[in-house]
């Protein structure tokens, strides 16, 4: 495939949206509604096609964002102190309460959209959890996508978007973005988007660590697996500050297929025991207050249930178990009418079915190929491999604006969720430091970075200029792996094995294996220590020269190549901060053998950025301002 046959289409814009996730269509909803009353264009560009893009892709069975603040249940306070004690104590408060004030909003727009949403015979919303409340959301995506599409289309020819176009490449105008390049999955065609502002919304990152599903389940996740990073590069590469980039997820889920276990620990009231069936949450309870005053909170933060679990592992106590079976017959022990008992099983294992038949049906299918009857078999659970993903219970992000009346001094700096480059902004799982805002607050966080970005796309009506050279160069980098692999297919008779160039499944494998073995992968139990980070960062070194030799036989390879450049992005910030970090903070997230605890010195932002000028990286601490 030649490059030069790829046609230059140059698209100009007002606010750049890159993304098509819930954030994404968050800030293109609420954009839209701005931008009709400014006169100004929006463009929203996806990877994807927005209907099954994004985390939500496959639907889900919960909103785990709904403070009820109507109903006097739940306060911002709460919620607050709730994401701060399950991140171990660290958190913007401010970007926590912003999008907690504002996110009920957002589930009433999404009941209004169509939204099926749990009610009791009261016609109130069923709670899961405290924060979390039951939908039937096969098709949430697409409703919001849905909603998301309409609004830019109503503004005529001041809004659309493109799909099945990736983006790879911040375009910079000194410390300003001014716009993105990429190239269509589909067509030969190179993409540059010129913008006076830009909203970065493309995902976390998986398959950075070697995933526990291998061979035939190659390629199975928890989070989904196309998003490899994106958002993480295009901020590190823009050089704008980072944080908590050594705050990876690493989420306990049933077993190798990776269904969910909120419904179930949370509506199902399950508990989770080892093979001798001690529930390993009361047996170990002595071992959380080594880890005060988060290990004692309520509820337990999620890397101290997985810490837990894993000495159990450690000790030869596996498998664990979600005693489904337990639960079930619990929640029908006290209803002494047998008719009424039997409607009452009945009716749980339909929401136990559908609980995954939501949002993860491959769990629903290892089931039934397993024969496992829910309600009469218990089910493995395991931890996962870890993820980059800041709307769950991670953190990585970019360091990003606070909103003007609830930021302490030195977290605003003019337009809220704006990174530190001019223009720049960003939302969901690229800003850093407010986790659990998931599906609702990732949406909510959109909108309100897509509203500040339409501001500043206002207050700045000046053209933006790329020239015909930059256009050049970026199109050369961008097409490098398929002009690599062109000039030197012929070389062997096997495309995957030649020794002028490297397939980018083959680079995606040995990036695993250096973050596995040396960065606290799930073959060593998440350990990893100062010696071992050292030598990750050696390989990754090499890595990069290596990644100067991408090939790509065609436009999916060529995208399979950006992915794990991106991914080798993320990964040398995520060594680099863990280094950086010199202590345990999150254990059952990772373990530092040579650093096996918690220091009170430590309980801050640790920052990074990479200088485009100089290529050097920078560490930084920032102080936890707290708001409660």
């Amino acid at each position: 495939m030649n490059p030069e046959q790829f046609e230059t289409i140059i698209v100009e814009t007002d606010l750049l949206i890159l993304g098509g996730g819930m954030a994404a269509c968050g800030a293109a909803f609420e954009a839209s509604y701005w931008a009709k009353k400014h006169n100004r264009k929006v463009t929203l560009v996806d990877k994807a096609a927005m209907e099954r893009s994004g985390a939500v892709a496959m639907g889900l069975s919960a909103i785990n964002l709904y403070l009820g603040l109507k109903n006097g249940k739940n306060t911002v306070e709460d919620y607050i102190n709730y994401v701060k004690n399950d991140l171990m104590g660290i958190a913007r408060d401010d970007l926590v309460a912003n999008i907690a004030r504002h996110v009920d909003s957002t589930v009433h727009l999404f009941e209004k959209w169509g939204l099926p949403i749990w009610k009791d015979e009261e016609g109130n919303y069923v709670n899961e959890g405290k924060w979390q409340i039951m939908i039937h959301g096969e098709s949430y995506k697409n409703i919001v996508s849905e909603a998301a599409k309409n609004a830019l289309k109503e503004l005529g020819d001041n809004g659309e978007y493109y799909e099945r176009v990736f983006i790879t490449e911040p375009i910079m105008n000194g410390d300003r973005c001014v716009g993105a390049a990429g190239f269509s999955v589909r067509e030969n065609k190179f993409y540059v988007f010129k913008a006076q502002a830009v909203l970065d919304v493309m995902g976390g990152a998986v398959h950075i660590f070697r995933p526990r599903s291998v061979g035939e389940g190659l390629g199975r996740s928890w989070y989904p697996p196309f998003n490899s990073g994106a958002s993480a590069y295009f901020t590190l590469k823009a050089g704008a500050e980072m944080t908590c980039q050594e705050v990876r997820f690493v989420p306990v889920r049933f077993k190798d297929s990776y269904g969910p276990v909120g419904a179930w620990f949370l509506l199902f009231k399950s508990k989770a025991t080892n093979a001798k069936g001690e529930d390993y949450m009361e047996t170990r309870a002595a071992e959380l207050e080594k880890w005060a005053p988060y290990g004692t909170v309520t509820p337990t933060p999620a890397n101290l249930r997985n810490y837990l679990m894993l000495q159990e592992l450690e000790e030869g106590n596996g498998p664990i178990y979600m005693r489904t079976d337990e639960a079930i017959k619990e929640l029908v022990a006290n209803i002494p009418d047998e008719k009424d008992a039997k409607r009452k099983l009945k009716e749980l294992e339909s929401e136990a079915w559908e609980d995954f038949l939501d949002m993860t049906v491959s769990q629903a299918l290892n089931w039934a190929a397993h024969n496992i009857m829910p309600e009469e078999t218990p089910s493995e659970i395991a931890a996962c491999e870890p993820y980059f993903i800041s709307s769950h219970s991670g953190a990585s992000g970019a360091w990003i604006s606070g909103p003007e009346d609830l930021a302490p001094e030195g977290y605003h700096w003019g337009y809220g969720n704006m990174t530190t480059v001019k223009g720049l902004f960003a939302a969901g799982d690229a800003s850093g430091a407010s986790s659990h805002k998931f599906s609702s607050g990732s949406f909510t966080e959109g909108r309100i970075a897509g509203k500040s970005g339409l501001a500043f796309c206002v207050d700045h009506p000046d053209s933006v200029d790329i020239s015909d050279e930059i256009i050049q160069e970026l199109k050369e980098k961008i097409l490098r792996p398929l002009a690599i692999f062109d000039e030197h297919k012929d070389y062997a008779n096997d495309a995957d094995v030649n020794p002028n160039f490297i397939k980018p499944k083959m680079f995606m494998f040995r990036l695993q294996k250096i973050m596995d073995e040396y960065a606290g992968g799930a073959s060593v139990g998440f350990k990893t220590s100062q010696a071992l980070l050292e030598k990750g960062l050696e390989f990754l070194e090499y890595m990069k020269e290596d990644s100067e030799k991408l090939a790509a036989s065609n436009l999916n390879e060529l995208m399979r190549c950006w992915e794990n450049i991106h991914r080798m992005w993320q990964a040398e910030s995520h060594i680099r901060t863990i280094l950086f970090r010199e202590e345990t903070r999150w254990p059952g997230y990772y373990f530092r053998t040579d650093f096996p605890g918690i220091k009170a010195d430590w309980k801050c932002f640790a920052n990074c950025k990479w200088d485009p000028e100089t290529g050097e990286w920078e560490m930084i601490r920032r102080e936890v301002e707290e708001l409660t």
